[in-house]
């Protein structure tokens, strides 16, 4: 199979997906440490992951690859796989400590290889995990340390690990440590389903896929807290090769104070910016009039040039004929923005008015401690919140939606919504046709 997209709007066949474990509880014991807006429920926030794959399966007919699963179905079918798998987990465990210790646990390590079952050497991709080993006398007086070092409590976005363009496969280089070893799990997968990879963004290029939004003959490609200029760089070469490409530069929310910025609000271009059909799309109007956008032209195979022209998101999308629903600064705080569109016209989203609160509630905190930061924000969070209210407007119920004919399928996702990212970000888009 060849993965390759053209446009984020064309029918969604093929999706791969996460199922949040073990590792989203060690994300927990830290939510800020861990990249986590806040604290959920863990136990619901699987179930509404079971839910939200229910509905791409079910409902909509799209084929599901689920990371763990698969590569564990194939690691038990193939014994080259699996020695891979066994080979990729053992250098993620380290042993350290008293010597006599820290060689009789290797060696019955590498012992029982054939023993040990696929999943247990998953779940060591997944923690990483550190055994120190402190004997005393006595029998077995073996005081036993093991520590999960970045354990991957964010591996359930699967949208950011690679992006698929007109060109196939873009295999990401993330920007912050805790997500560092994720491609190395997705390409993984990718390897062992023969997907090729057309381009690996490398050092210092850093890219993370939930800045892509392919747009049939352009494309858009976020830059900012995640995603650098040397990454998008090395994707201009190798891995696009629409006519055109705008470079979205993150922008700062205007109600924030000079000097002070908040990354995570808008880590990614899809959080405040999405597709939801050939002619309409879904964006905070605020935001998107302060990207500035930078505009490069294809020359030839892997040549881009950047051609004299400023504008902004705002003014850049409406020159290519689409229509703006705009959405207030709550409703993109709450995941608006973050949906997934499944066929022209047709999107997953997100039951904002389920999250509003929990949003609020953040923000307030945030307020306390920093109000020259926050309270301006909090002030107009506060302020939308009555008016969307009152007029029951809360995204997607809104009129705009129906007048764009745009068919709104939305989804509760209280819980997962709180490790920072909706339906988009927890979805790696294979193949649209």
């Amino acid at each position: 199979m060849k993965a390759k997209i053209n446009a984020e709007w064309d029918t969604l066949r093929k999706v791969a997906v996460h199922s949040p474990g073990i590792e989203m509880y060690f994300g927990l014991l830290d939510p800020f440490a861990s990249l986590y807006e806040r604290s959920f429920n863990m136990e619901k926030a699987i179930k509404e992951h079971e839910i939200l794959r229910y509905i791409l399966k079910h409902e909509f007919k799209i084929g599901i690859i689920s990371l763990k699963e698969k590569l564990l179905d194939l690691a038990d079918e193939s014994h080259v796989i699996r020695e891979k798998l066994m080979d990729l987990a053992n250098a993620k465990i380290s042993y350290t400590g008293d010597i006599y210790e820290v060689k009789y646990a290797k060696y019955e390590s590498e012992k029982n290889r054939d023993i040990l079952d696929s999943n247990y050497y998953y779940n060591s991709l997944l923690l990483n995990p550190t055994v120190k080993l402190e004997s005393s006398v006595g029998t077995r007086m073996i005081q036993l340390h093991v520590t999960e070092n970045e354990p991957l409590s964010n591996l359930y976005f699967m949208r950011d690990q690679q992006a698929v363009t007109d060109m196939g496969i873009i295999v990401s280089r993330m920007s912050k440590p805790q997500r560092m070893r994720e491609p190395e799990i997705t390409k993984f997968l990718w390897e062992c389903l023969n997907i090729p990879v057309t381009c690996e963004v490398k050092n210092p290029g850093t890219f993370e896929g939930g800045d892509f939004i392919p747009m049939d003959e352009f494309a858009l490609i976020g830059v900012g807290d995640r995603t650098n200029m040397a990454g998008v760089e090395e994707i201009l070469r190798n891995g696009v090769g629409y006519s055109e490409v705008a470079i979205v530069h993150q922008p700062t929310h205007p109600l924030l104070p000079p000097g002070k910025t908040d990354y995570m609000m808008n880590m990614h271009l899809d959080t405040y910016f999405n597709v939801a059909s050939d002619g309409v799309v879904v964006g905070c109007d605020i935001l998107l009039k302060n990207a500035e956008v930078e505009i490069y032209q294809r020359e030839g195979i892997g040549e881009y040039n950047k051609i004299n022209k400023h504008t902004n998101l705002h003014d850049y999308i409406t020159s290519k004929g689409f229509e703006i629903i705009d959405i207030t600064t709550l409703e993109y705080l709450a995941y608006a923005s973050n949906f997934l569109c499944v066929k022209n016209g047709t999107i997953i989203s997100v039951e904002v008015d389920r999250l509003v609160k929990d949003v609020i509630n953040n923000l307030k905190k945030k307020a306390s401690v920093d109000p020259e930061t926050y309270g301006d924000l909090l002030k107009q969070v506060k302020k939308d919140y009555t008016f969307l209210h009152s007029e029951g407007q809360f995204f997607p119920h809104k009129k705009e939606i129906y007048q764009q004919d745009i068919d709104a399928y939305p989804v509760n996702l209280k819980n997962l919504t709180g490790g920072y990212g909706g339906a988009h970000c927890m979805t790696c888009a294979l193949k649209r046709k």
